[in-house]
Order: structure tokens, then C-alpha cells, then sequence
């Protein structure tokens, strides 16, 4: 991985990281056609050599995984173009990490305004590296600085970003739940549902272990034990009833489990070559206000 001096801000966490290269593995190892075209994270991190060779970036070790990753991210980017089309114009990405929807749909974020929220160190980095690669930093996306441990309200520095309360909006959140507590994942999905009528909600979330199959469990284990041990471990579990109950009681309506075999049939179902999320791992909530 690139080496930052000690005066540059730090590099995004080992997950936005993964989930990068994950992406950029998909275009490059999976056959056609793809789920999702991305390969500017992979330029963004400009890994060393050779970085496929590690067990958690393995191409035969991680389909599982990656399938899960750019299953989720087509299906938010779908959200965001049917919005687009109903006249919504605000599209907010919590812990955006090293999302390239910005870069890749030029044309698109030419009638959005997306607000990207993530913690102050990585996004800096992130903003040095858009601009050393040459896409910019164009005015209708946003970067929202935000000090999650320290209980800064993300909601407050939306609106000082230019967030518009009386227009509708798209909200994504993927890979952030298991590491939040239960009553934070409830705080964000109440002040969602005081957003204008007309938006969305997509946020993921992951099912108690036991309940994964057999095939991705160990999987599922190791990364739990990697985050424990690196300092940011899963504290949060949901089953879909829960999630649906949580959506419902914070005030969301029209709620919705989009689960790992709706994606599957949706981006999947024409594939030989038995690519597919797993079921019962990461899935998605989609609620409306």
C-alpha cells in the first residue's frame, strides 16, 4: 500500500480498503457480464504487487464476499437512478469510505448533489488522492467530515454541507451497522424518517452468525474475530423481523427485507459460473418516508 508521510492524513480503515479491491477484483477475475464496473478504488489505494495474494483479497477464497459487495452497491446505485428520474436531487452516503459512484457517473451527479459522510482523516486522504489521479473535487459532491466516536451529530453537518431538509433524498448506509450500537443504528433511522417525503432509505446489516450458511460462516467468523481484534468489533446483530420492527417503531414506512436471494435473482440469475451472494450473511433494509 502507498506509504503516507507523517504529516498526511490517514489512510481509509482495512474494510474500505477491502471492499475497494473486492470491487475491482469482480471486473477483473469474474467473467462478464458484472454487477458493478469499478476499478477507481483499486486505483485509489494502488496496492503493492502482488496484493491478491493475501488470504482476505484471494480471488477464489472471497467470491462469497465480493458477490455481497457489489450485489448491495448495484442495487443502492439502481435506488439512486430510479430517484434521480422521480426528481429527487440529494444522494447521502454514510460512511462512504472509498465510494466511487461520483467518478463513475459524471452525467448522473450532474443532476445529484451527493453528500459523502466519513471520518475527517480517511476522507482527507481520499480527497488528496481524487485529485492526484486527476477527477477533482467537482462542487455538487460534498465531503462531510464527521467524528463518529465523538458523537458528532452527521445529521447537523449535512445540513451545514448544503443539505436541503424540504427536498427528498436518497440515504445509503452499507457496512456500518455491526459496528454501531443498537440504539445508534435507531437514532440514524429516526432522524431519516424526518426527512422530506419521497425518500429512501438503504441501509445493510448483518444476521447473527449462527444463521449463516455453512459455506460462509468461517468467513463470517474471521472477520469478526479480525475487527475484535483490531479495535472495531461487531456489536450489532438484526434478524430481518428486527430490523423491519426497528424501521417501523423509528417512524420508516413502506419497509422492506431485501434479502441475499433477491439480489441474487435480480443481478445473478443469468450467471454460469455460480457467482451469487450468500444468504443469511449481510442484507439490506429499504424503507421510505
Amino acid at each position: 500500500m502507498q506509504q503516507l508521510m507523517p504529516d498526511e492524513p490517514a489512510m481509509p480503515d482495512s474494510t474500505a480498503v477491502r471492499v475497494a479491491l473486492w470491487r475491482a477484483t469482480h471486473v477483473q477475475v469474474d467473467p462478464p457480464p458484472h454487477v458493478l464496473e469499478d476499478e477507481i478504488g483499486l486505483q485509489l489505494v494502488a496496492p503493492d504487487e502482488g496484493w491478491r495474494r493475501r488470504p482476505d483479497l484471494d480471488p477464489d477464497n472471497t467470491r462469497l464476499f465480493r458477490a455481497s459487495i457489489v450485489a448491495r452497491a448495484r442495487f443502492i446505485e439502481d435506488l439512486v437512478l430510479e430517484a434521480v428520474g422521480r426528481g429527487v436531487g440529494q444522494y447521502v452516503l454514510l460512511g462512504a469510505g472509498l465510494d466511487t459512484f461520483a467518478q463513475r457517473n459524471p452525467e448522473l451527479v450532474s443532476r445529484l448533489v451527493v453528500f459523502e459522510v466519513d471520518r475527517p482523516g480517511p476522507q482527507a486522504w481520499k480527497q488528496r488522492r481524487l485529485t492526484e489521479l486527476g477527477f477533482g473535487l467537482p462542487d455538487r459532491l460534498r465531503f462531510v467530515p464527521v467524528d463518529f466516536e465523538a458523537s458528532s451529530s452527521w445529521l447537523e453537518r449535512v445540513f451545514a454541507a448544503g443539505f436541503d431538509a424540504q427536498r427528498p433524498a436518497v440515504v445509503a448506509s452499507t457496512g456500518v451497522s455491526m459496528y454501531l450500537t443498537k440504539d445508534a443504528t435507531a437514532s440514524t433511522l429516526r432522524e431519516v424518517a424526518g426527512f422530506a417525503p419521497g425518500s429512501t432509505l438503504a441501509m445493510t446489516f448483518l444476521l447473527p452468525l449462527e444463521l449463516a450458511a455453512a459455506d460462509v460462516r468461517p468467513g463470517l467468523q474471521a472477520a469478526e474475530r479480525g475487527a475484535r481484534a483490531s479495535g472495531t468489533p461487531f456489536i450489532s446483530f438484526f434478524t430481518p423481523a428486527e430490523m423491519l420492527a426497528l424501521a417501523r417503531e423509528c417512524g420508516l414506512r413502506d419497509v422492506r427485507h431485501v434479502s441475499a436471494a433477491d439480489l441474487a435473482q435480480r443481478y445473478f440469475a443469468d450467471r454460469t459460473d455460480g457467482l451469487r451472494p450468500p444468504e443469511n450473511a449481510e442484507e439490506l433494509l429499504l424503507a421510505h418516508t
